[in-house]
């Protein structure tokens, strides 16, 4: 719930105003007349369903909490998940704090536990599983522009991708637009981290504690409308990683290295183990939420499903998080601390520290007037009549607003000034915003379709299921709910506002508390779609573009469409503004709000997105979906390198309502056989002409049931690329996915279909229809039903197949024994050597000679999930290893037990092959034909 008073704006308002417009669409005033004032603006709430912890008694016994307390911290980490939710959720929830949080990516460079997503689309996902987290823990989010480029083992190397002065500037600006009084990290900014991409966000954060403060440090940022702001202290978590007479253990590299710790501030280093300065009770119990900080955190944790594939439930108990402080503008601390805020002063007083030398008398009276009431109120509080503390803390609120106009025109020092009336503007909002839950004020919008009878249901109360998005032109109808459940506050109006700056149009009703108004609009034509505003050429770039510099920072580009309410209570206004919902029906989940979004009218996707061309020098078959967002006909036709040709030359599309999709098929030819084509990759496009305009991309609704999703656009183009590979003839492929990857679709470039095997089947089916089964990445953990039928696999070895096992990420059952170590060894550097030790083994030269050549042109990394030991009856047939690591057998053994052929492969090919790396099919060739080698003329 977010809300907001008239008064006059201060200027730091008038900069952020200009960064994320509002355009009206419509107002449906009760009064003939609003009050003419300028008027802070809060943000509308994106999410619909609040957690059980922000309603009600809970939110508003934290709401009470944070009124009386102007503390507030920032965590700088490197990726979703690294983050200290538990402390967090301890300072946010349990101390009022207002916390929030930079991730400098987007972990676009990780593992994907649940969809076969990677890069920017596991971007997009881990982005919103964050945001879910976030909600539990209950911060604000920022983000910096870096992309997570796979698993780095060096500082050195984090920062040669992204550039030191990129990270610092992105953590520069989340600090001066948040402006904390403390910086925290989970890491140290040494080798204790591991990933180097965590040890930048360690270093930066320290960097960043002076910097932020220094008007001569990026100050091309001032135009966004932020001001430099020094925080007061800088903490990191201690190291997680054993340090001991051996030093301390780097779980990059699996090695010790000599004790040793550098202090980005001061610009030393020190020999001696980091001392634990703050201790923060995590474990602590909250009776009004009912479980631990510690609970409330891990479940919020557990979101980030992509990453951890979901966690365990934590039982209550005791826990704490210990951090290092690095500096500190606060004087005479010693021993260990109970909180981040020892020394500061972060009462509603203590805002006078702001002015230097002695504050004004007046601006001492005025904060223990403000802090008395907030007092009085805290007080006062009886969960069952909240409506009771209304009074009192509108009288707060009024003399909080009384202060600020003083303050606003007074001869305090300008940036001293500045900093006062920006921190009791958050205060006014956090009256208000405690007002309106304490008079119960409620607001909901979602879209409707009135001729569906709207709010109808087998159960009564329910809520049309409408399409998840509108395009340009269109017209909707929105359904504005508010409710009063004190009915001490008086509903003023409703209205819409769009976010593009572009004027909608709008019809209105009469509305009341309690009530709901119908408001319906058309969406203009120019209009863009919702998009993200950062991009990257490709994969190959480690950072995004960022196409509004006013949105750096941001999750996403605003929603286009918000829903406002304004209440009157005594004299002053309450606002409560949600982003328009949609509502849709997901099977096992039920019905789900997630917000209204903007596509274009069609949408043209290819299929699959890269595919070699044919080995038998047949056409290319390109499959094209045109998608419309209702009736439409149309072309489609392609865009094709010099000397191609498509069968059809075009081809109709003739769609009659929403979701009536199909794909259209085109074959291609190149000008000569496959072999007489120079090594190289060529682009087809797609284009879609249908009313006079012209269609060139199409979008993935990227996500997954129970997550809210987000669209992400791509060209309509297909990569393909002529290739040297031979593959058995014949070869009947059983796959077994597991936690997602796209090796199929590879296998289909090769001539083959894979049959993607069920659970059943491999249960009771016969197996031996199969010369190959394949295992996909993560299997074991991601069908724990395999490790109960391994007997089965074994035997179908035994008995003359082929299985192959792509990497894992845990130890799991094979016929001979063997075993990834605590820590799985990988090779980050996509280029480290590799040493064929069994180049005579037949899969390593039939059907195709492997060479060191064909691990050129890689991408991201070597592999990971390196065996660490195995039984002398496996051949290791490969060897590699990043600098300084020591040599890695483990990415490819083979084994005969009986009359079959076992494989582990650890390479990611899962990885190379979207990206038509030669050598990654050449190998897999290899892999797939391996119980065939026998006869040579059974080649393709």
């Amino acid at each position: 719930m977010k809300l907001t008073h008239s008064l006059q704006q201060s200027a730091a308002w008038l900069a952020l105003a200009s960064l994320f417009p509002l355009t009206a669409v419509g107002q449906q005033p009760v009064k003939a007349s609003a009050p003419a004032k300028i008027e802070i603006r809060p943000e509308a709430r994106e999410n619909a369903l609040p957690l059980p912890e922000d309603r009600g008694a809970a939110a508003l016994e934290q709401s009470l909490k944070r009124l009386g307390t102007w503390a507030s911290l920032m965590m700088i980490v490197a990726h979703p998940d690294d983050e200290d939710g538990s402390m967090m959720t301890y300072e946010s929830r349990g101390q009022g704090v207002r916390a929030s949080q930079l991730t400098l990516t987007r972990g676009e460079g990780g593992q994907n536990a649940i969809t076969a997503d990677i890069y920017d689309a596991l971007g997009v996902i881990r982005t919103n599983e964050l945001l879910r987290a976030d909600q539990y823990y209950g911060v604000k989010q920022y983000w910096g522009t870096e992309a997570d480029f796979g698993f780095s083992k060096t500082q050195e190397e984090a920062f040669t991708q992204w550039g030191h002065d990129r990270v610092l500037y992105d953590a520069v600006l989340a600090i001066r637009r948040e402006r904390p009084l403390v910086l925290v990290s989970t890491f140290v900014g040494g080798v204790t981290d591991g990933h180097g991409q965590h040890q930048v966000s360690a270093a930066i954060e320290q960097e960043a504690y002076r910097a932020a403060g220094d008007p001569t440090v990026f100050p091309e940022q001032f135009a966004l409308g932020v001001r430099p702001w020094s925080p007061r202290a800088v903490f990191s978590r201690m190291p997680f990683a054993p340090v001991s007479a051996k030093g301390m253990f780097d779980y990059a590299t699996g090695k010790y290295a000599p004790l040793k710790f550098y202090n980005y501030v001061t610009k030393e280093w020190s020999a001696k183990e980091l001392s634990a300065d703050v201790t923060i009770p995590t474990g602590s119990y909250d009776p009004v939420l009912g479980r631990t900080y510690t609970q409330i955190a891990r479940e919020g944790w557990s979101q980030q499903k992509s990453q951890n594939g979901g966690g365990n439930p934590t039982l209550s108990g005791g826990g704490e998080s210990e951090y290092h402080r690095w500096a500190t503008s606060v004087e005479g601390l010693s021993g260990v601390q109970t909180s981040f805020f020892a020394g500061m002063p972060v009462s509603i007083e203590g805002l006078a520290s702001l002015v230097s030398g002695t504050a004004p008398d007046w601006l001492k009276t005025g904060l223990n007037d403000v802090a008395a009431k907030v007092s009085t109120a805290q007080k006062a509080y009886v969960p069952t009549h909240p409506e009771a503390i209304a009074p009192l803390l509108k009288m707060g609120c009024q003399a909080a607003i009384a202060l600020r106009d003083r303050v606003s025109t007074s001869q305090i020092k300008s940036n001293e000034r500045a900093d006062l009336v920006a921190e009791l503007d958050l205060k006014i909002k956090q009256f208000e915003e405690t007002m309106g839950e304490s008079l119960g004020l409620d607001l909901q919008a979602f879209t409707t379709n009135s001729a569906d009878g709207a709010r109808s249901g087998p159960f009564g109360g329910g809520i049309s299921e409408t399409s998840r998005s509108v395009s340009p032109g269109e017209g909707l109808e929105v359904e504005i709910h508010t409710g009063n459940a004190t009915g001490k506050a008086k509903l003023e109006r409703v209205w819409l506002e769009s976010s593009d700056g572009h004027s909608w149009t709008s019809e209105h009703g009469k509305a009341a508390p309690g009530s709901d108004v119908t408001l319906r609009a058309q969406v203009p034509e120019k209009t863009v779609p919702t998009e993200p505003y950062f991009t990257r050429p490709s994969i190959e770039q480690p950072y995004y573009d960022v196409s509004r510099p006013e949105l750096r920072g941001r999750s996403f580009a605003p929603y286009p469409l918000t829903a406002w309410a304004e209440f009157q209570y005594e004299g002053l206004s309450i606002r409560l503004g949600e982003v328009v919902q949609t509502m849709q029906r997901q099977a096992g989940v039920g019905g789900v709000f997630e917000p209204l979004l903007i596509t274009p009218r069609i949408g043209v996707r290819v299929t699959p997105e890269a595919q070699i061309l044919p080995l038998d020098g047949s056409p290319l078959p390109v499959r094209v979906i045109v998608h419309t967002e209702g009736a439409a006909t149309g072309k489609v036709k392609l865009i094709l390198p010099d000397g191609w040709t498509a069968t059809p030359a075009e081809a109709e599309f003739h769609r009659k309502a929403f979701g009536d999709t199909g794909a259209m098929l085109f074959e291609v030819k190149p000008p000569t056989a496959p072999s007489g084509l120079q090594d190289g990759k060529f682009a087809i496009s797609a284009e879609a002409e249908s009313d006079g305009h012209i269609y060139k991309s199409g979008w993935q609704y990227v996500g997954y049931t129970g997550l809210r999703p987000y669209n992400l656009y791509r060209k309509a183009e297909i990569k393909t690329r002529a290739m040297d590979v031979k593959v058995a003839q014949g070869l009947r492929v059983g796959y077994v996915m597991g936690t997602g990857d796209t090796v199929p679709e590879a296998m289909e470039g090769l001539g083959i279909v894979p049959h993607l095997l069920t659970t059943s089947e491999l249960k009771a089916g016969d197996l031996s229809l199969w010369d190959v089964i394949v295992l996909g990445i993560r299997a074991y953990s991601g069908r724990p039903e395999l490790g109960m039928l391994q007997s089965r696999l074994d035997a179908y070895v035994e008995n003359g197949g082929t299985l192959i096992v792509q990497y894992q990420s845990n130890t799991f059952p094979a016929p001979y024994p063997l075993s990834i170590g605590r820590m799985a060894e990988r090779v980050v550097d996509e280029t480290a050597p590799v040493k064929l030790i069994k180049p005579e083994d037949s899969l390593l030269t039939w059907p195709n000679q492997i060479s060191a050549h064909d691990f050129d042109g890689w991408v991201e990394e070597r592999g990971h999930g390196f065996l660490d030991s195995w039984d002398g009856s496996y051949m290791p047939l490969t060897e590699t290893s990043d600098a300084g690591q020591d040599p890695q057998r483990g990415g490819l053994l083979v084994a005969h037990p009986g009359k079959g052929t076992y494989v582990y492969v650890a390479y990611a090919l899962y990885r190379q092959l979207p990206e038509l790396v030669p050598g990654s099919y050449r190998l897999l060739a290899n892999l797939l034909s391996a119980g065939k080698h026998t006869n040579a003329s059974e080649v393709k």
